[in-house]
């Protein structure tokens, strides 16, 4: 990692606000993540919400990147040179979406939830699924670096 300190500056503000924000919006709380999920029960259109407001600080945020050069702290920007649909991106999707549904937790939210999980009493849960979710990481590179 070759970061120079307004890099690494801007990078840890950025989760931190974005830990902030989902503390704040209760995305940290699986249950309720879950129940947003759970369209033929108690369903709770909160996360609906929170997802909107993402959408909409991202729009505003592609728009303002789509008239600059390059970003502030770097000469260029880091797109992905891929943009099929593709069966990596279809298994992707499918085990992400079965990790948020059955985990309530998607890998930003597990890792900030680590933060507070003491305090609420999901310690075992939230540790479960980071541990889950870092293995299910490291296979993923192994077996594609391979299939490279």
């Amino acid at each position: 990692m070759n970061r120079s300190i307004p890099q690494f500056s801007a990078a840890l503000a950025s989760g931190l606000i974005f830990g902030l924000g989902l503390s704040l919006s209760g995305m940290l709380n699986p249950a309720r993540v879950q129940a947003f999920l759970d369209v033929f029960g108690h369903w709770d259109p909160s996360l609906a919400f929170v997802l909107g407001g993402a959408v909409l600080i991202a729009f505003i945020g592609v728009r303002v990147a789509k008239r600059m050069e390059h970003p502030v702290l770097d000469d260029r920007f880091h797109l992905p040179a891929n943009q099929k649909i593709d069966a990596p991106l279809i298994i992707g999707s499918a085990l992400f979406g079965l990790g948020w549904g059955l985990g309530g937790f998607c890998p930003g939210p597990a890792i900030a939830s680590l933060s507070v999980a003491s305090l609420t009493g999901s310690a075992p849960q939230v540790v479960l699924f980071v541990v889950a979710m870092l293995i299910g990481m490291m296979l993923h590179d192994r077996l594609w670096n391979r299939r490279l």
